[in-house]
């Protein structure tokens, strides 16, 4: 009795782990020394392929698996033009790895979202079964790495909605061992305006300890700063741009978006006409403001393709991403820079869960409590 106890305490339990600094892999996993690899004497274009050759995009939100689930029949192998993203036009873009969204539409609640949600994950998997010559499941970084050197690009489960979790740690659990890696803390009643509630705060706890990594595209400002509290991981933003440039809901204003980069987060710009504007110039924009406030290590790319949502012109497909890398270095970024932005900082996060995980998994069992417990 005195274990169920101890799991229905959370500040106990966060107590222990007290010597651990929140989101302490910011610190211990350091970029590596870069080495520049394309020539400066070539056009923007040619010194982006160069560059994405050796560092892909790892694009943090795709909607395929949803779009896929509506059509009869498809091959990413040979190509499908009824989508934005097939395997050749992943090539073509040299994106690395892709988070495979599992977002349902928001009338998909309940215990009808948990279902869909594992059907989704399901789905996942069948499409990288049936191309094992282009995708290749991922979990973490090194699984990752090993699809990129393999010539595939690694597909990693998530984001799902929190509504997936039917408000129990037990199927956060299940969603992990069945693949899932990220997570979004929105559309719950744990992890509303106000922000965390007690059991809110436990499921961070909790996707610490499994290396589930948190997303707080669309969270409110009260979620956002107490899960910089509680959480020892660094966080996600899949799918956010900057408010200072476009006043989109979704979009992060300038203190979150510092208080990202301080916490070793990480937001992904996407590459939709609504969030960042209609060029590929607005994209870019929002990318050295985003790099301004949060750090080069505080932003990455979500190429939002399959989501139906409109994109930047010369931003239609998956195959685009060279067009922006050659603006970024037009602008005068650094190589280094445009390597954590592709490839670099998603690793760095992967890698920071799974230390995370690897620190809690010593010092916490599995939680037993439930919303009824903690929040009454």
């Amino acid at each position: 009795m005195a274990d169920l106890q101890d799991d229905l305490h959370p500040s106990t339990e966060a107590g222990e782990l007290d010597d651990l600094p929140a989101s302490f892999t910011a610190e211990v996993l350091a970029p590596e020394p870069y080495t520049p690899v394309s020539d400066p004497d070539d056009t923007p274009l040619r010194r982006a392929q160069a560059v994405l050759a050796a560092h892909p995009v790892a694009d943090g939100y795709s909607g395929l698996p949803w779009a896929l689930k509506h059509l009869p029949w498809y091959d990413l192998e040979i190509g499908e033009s009824a989508v934005d993203t097939d395997i050749p036009r992943l090539r073509e873009g040299h994106v690395g790895a892709l988070f495979a969204s599992l977002h349902l539409p928001d009338a998909v609640t309940g215990d009808r979202a948990v279902g869909a949600t594992m059907e989704q994950l399901d789905l996942v998997k069948t499409v990288v079964r049936e191309h094992p010559e282009g995708l290749r499941l991922a979990h973490d970084a090194g699984e990752a790495i090993d699809a990129r050197n393999c010539g595939r690009v690694a597909v990693l489960p998530g984001p799902a909605g929190a509504a997936a979790l039917g408000d129990s740690l037990g199927i956060l659990r299940s969603l992990h061992l069945l693949g899932l890696r990220v997570l979004t803390l929105t559309g719950a009643s744990w992890a509303g305006g106000p922000g965390l509630t007690r059991f809110g705060e436990e499921v961070v706890r909790e996707m610490n300890r499994l290396g589930v990594i948190i997303d707080l595209s669309g969270a409110s400002p009260g979620t956002f700063r107490r899960t910089f509290a509680v959480s020892k991981a660094p966080a996600l933003c899949t799918r956010s741009a900057a408010r200072a440039l476009r006043p989109h809901p979704a979009n992060l204003p300038d203190d979150l978006l510092a208080e990202l980069g301080a916490a070793g987060g990480l937001c992904m710009v996407p590459l939709t006409a609504e969030q960042t504007g209609p060029t590929v110039r607005d994209v870019a924009d929002h990318l050295d403001h985003v790099r301004e406030v949060a750090g080069a290590g505080g932003v990455g790319l979500s190429g939002t393709y399959d989501t139906g949502g409109a994109h930047p012109q010369e931003l239609g497909d998956a195959s685009c991403y060279p067009r922006l890398v050659a603006e970024l270095l037009r602008r005068g970024w650094d190589e280094a820079d445009v390597a954590l932005l592709t490839w670099g900082n998603v690793q760095r996060v992967l890698r920071g869960a799974a230390f995370t995980a690897r620190a809690f998994q010593s010092r916490r069992q599995p939680s037993t409590a439930s919303i009824a417990d903690l929040d009454g």
